[in-house]
């Protein structure tokens, strides 16, 4: 058996999970993942005999793609921004419309030193170790709720030898003696009348703890990061959101409501409201 052929099974296995370029797209991770084949690499080898170990890999990795595991957890990594981390069902698997929002706040922070971070909600890590990475001179914490989640984040922490600080904490009841420059947080945001627009792979497998709120109180975890940030903001400090697409006016106006200034609303690369920014002067 050689990869051409397992190829060849991937697509009649997961067709009915997938269109044919993701399942190429999916089959080129897993061949990195387990052969360290580059695309490139991939090309040229792709008729060579696979020995029975690896074989072995690839078809138990294709059992657990076919039965709708995302293949994030199914390989147990991912890459953002440029690092890799270790992601489980414990964690959100990080996603492209939040490289976009560390985008933002590098772009905003590149030229500064000495400033404290704080990411809430922080899962595996990624926003929080990326900032710390890309940052260097400043002093960043993470915060998460879920103590497996801190597992999985710590562990990140150390494969990238990042200085992260981790608390276990619940935002909604949490005080710190800190005073931050930047807070950010990626929190649950998605209602429970959208659970039926997810992706079935999403909602199957992903933690509900990290994605879902109540139709009644949707922004119940911003207003309660806002309030945090009310208190733990330095003059002049900045809070960022990613946010659900279809609140962006009702974030804003939540946001205005609580006296934070020069409040910014972007746009993902999708050209969807996923993103916000502002100030707090008192």
């Amino acid at each position: 058996m050689n990869l051409k052929q397992v190829l060849q099974l991937f697509t009649v296995r997961l067709q009915d999970l997938y269109g044919e370029t993701e399942i190429t797209s999916i089959f080129n991770i897993v061949a990195e993942h387990i052969s360290g084949l580059s695309r490139v690499e991939l090309t040229f080898k792709k008729e060579e005999e696979l020995s029975k170990a690896v074989y072995d890999a690839y078809i138990k990795a294709l059992d657990e793609l076919s039965t709708g595991v995302p293949m994030q957890y199914v390989l147990g990594e991912t890459e953002f921004y440029g690092l890799r981390f270790k992601v489980s069902p414990s964690v959100l698997i990080p996603r492209p419309e939040t490289e976009e929002l560390v985008e933002w706040i590098i772009e905003d922070c590149k030229l500064k030193e000495g400033l404290k971070f704080i990411d809430i909600g922080t899962g595996s890590g990624c926003i929080a170790i990326t900032l710390e990475k890309k940052l260097p001179g400043n002093v960043v914490f993470g915060l998460d709720v879920s103590k497996e989640a801190l597992e999985i984040a710590m562990s990140n922490a150390t494969l990238n030898k990042s200085d992260v600080i981790f608390t276990e904490a619940d935002i909604r009841t949490y005080c710190s003696r800190e005073k931050f420059d930047v807070i950010v947080s990626n929190p649950p945001y998605i209602t429970m009348d959208e659970q039926e627009e997810m992706h079935q792979n999403v909602f199957a497998h992903e933690p509900h703890l990290a994605l879902f709120v109540s139709n009644e109180k949707p922004l119940v975890f911003y207003e309660a990061i806002a309030d945090f940030a009310l208190q733990s903001l330095k003059e002049g400090g900045l809070l960022y959101f990613e946010i659900n697409e279809h609140l962006g006016k009702e974030t804003v106006d939540m946001l205005r409501n609580k006296a934070f200034s020069d409040i910014v609303l972007r746009k993902d690369m999708q050209g969807k409201d996923r993103m916000v920014r502002c100030e707090l002067v008192r």
